[in-house]
């Protein structure tokens, strides 16, 4: 079986089934509710420390994977014999400024000066939770390569991602980092950095194959019949 590619309405890219999105009438009434909103939905007690020994990374896992969880989409996959870096935040607000916006509930359990050496970053898409200007600055000029959705690229590039770094892929795209294929894949979503410019990068999740794991990440997706079709082929996923 065949997955779709992206799909395109002008300059929109569109999910693969009708997917109602916040726009204008949405979003008003939904930071009206925010502001009003009384119930708990930040831990009253801070929660951790927790705290990843950097030692762990100098062997690699005994039966080829490890996931190393740093908060929401962000992780460090090892995966039969390559390192993977997902959606790298490290801010403390996810928001065009960090004096507003959501807030980190726990202190990442690894300090970005402690990361083990990456072969490949995964960008899925351009949502400040999953695309943090500050870490890709950190990230610049360490030469690691970056796997993005179409359009995403052109963040990476102005952070100081060299631009022969970035390769921007479609839905069923490809790409091998060394014995690992790593494919794009259909995620039901939306992009945009602001209330403007909506959809006009894509989303994605991956499917991460190597010779003894076949794993997925979901990134940033609502419920589709989309995951039926990617467990089908590109299944089994472990």
């Amino acid at each position: 079986m065949s997955l779709p590619r992206s799909r395109k309405e002008g300059a929109k890219f569109k999910n693969t089934i009708p997917t109602t999105e916040g726009g204008f009438g949405v979003m008003l009434p939904m930071i009206k509710e925010y502001i009003k909103n009384k119930a708990e939905t930040v831990p009253k007690k801070t929660l951790g420390p927790f705290k990843t020994d950097i030692k762990v990374y100098q062997t690699p896992p005994p039966d080829g994977l490890r996931i190393t969880w740093i908060g929401h989409s962000s992780l460090i996959i090892e995966v039969d014999g390559i390192r993977i870096l997902t959606d790298p935040v490290w801010s403390q607000r996810v928001s065009f400024t960090q004096a507003m916006g959501p807030k980190r509930f726990f202190q990442p359990p690894l300090a970005l000066a402690d990361l083990p050496p990456i072969d490949v970053v995964i960008c899925s898409h351009d949502h400040y939770d999953h695309l943090d200007k500050a870490t890709i600055r950190f990230l610049a000029g360490k030469d690691i390569p970056f796997i993005t959705s179409l359009g995403v690229g052109k963040y990476l590039a102005s952070w100081g991602i060299k631009p022969e770094l970035i390769q921007e892929m479609d839905w069923s795209d490809s790409i091998s980092v060394k014995d690992v294929t790593i494919t794009s894949c259909p995620a039901r979503h939306f992009s945009g950095r602001g209330i403007i410019h909506r959809n006009e990068t894509l989303w994605a999740s991956f499917v991460i194959k190597g010779p003894q794991h076949n794993i997925y990440f979901g990134a940033d997706s609502g419920w589709s019949p989309d995951f039926e079709k990617i467990g089908e082929a590109y299944g089994p996923l472990t």
